[in-house]
């Protein structure tokens, strides 16, 4: 049997530390033009993603479609860098379609 360091060629992963991955989140959501307001990222006033430590990971969201009243959340664990990167790529295309769909 092979485990996870033999599929890595023996190089184990560097330590996901989600106090500093959460701060690169906050930039990297700030940079798309949200507004972080308790907890949440918003954009002109409606709930988009929010994000927080939970553990040894984060726990994100993004709402499945932008709404001023019950926004229905998609839920998604961060577990490394990689995952993180991800979440905030498909928020990027997110929020560029919902652009397109208000022009």
């Amino acid at each position: 049997m092979s485990g996870a360091d033999d599929d890595l060629g023996g190089w184990a992963l560097p330590a996901f530390k989600p106090d500093e991955a959460i701060q690169t989140l906050r930039r990297e959501l700030r940079a798309l033009g949200l507004t972080e307001r308790e907890g949440r990222f918003e954009r002109r006033g409606t709930a988009i993603a929010r994000a927080a430590v939970d553990g040894t990971v984060i726990q994100a969201a993004r709402v499945k479609r932008p709404s001023r009243g019950s926004p229905e959340w998609i839920a998604k664990t961060l577990k490394h860098s990689g995952d993180v990167r991800n979440f905030v790529a498909d928020l990027k295309k997110q929020l560029a379609a919902w652009s397109h769909d208000d022009d």
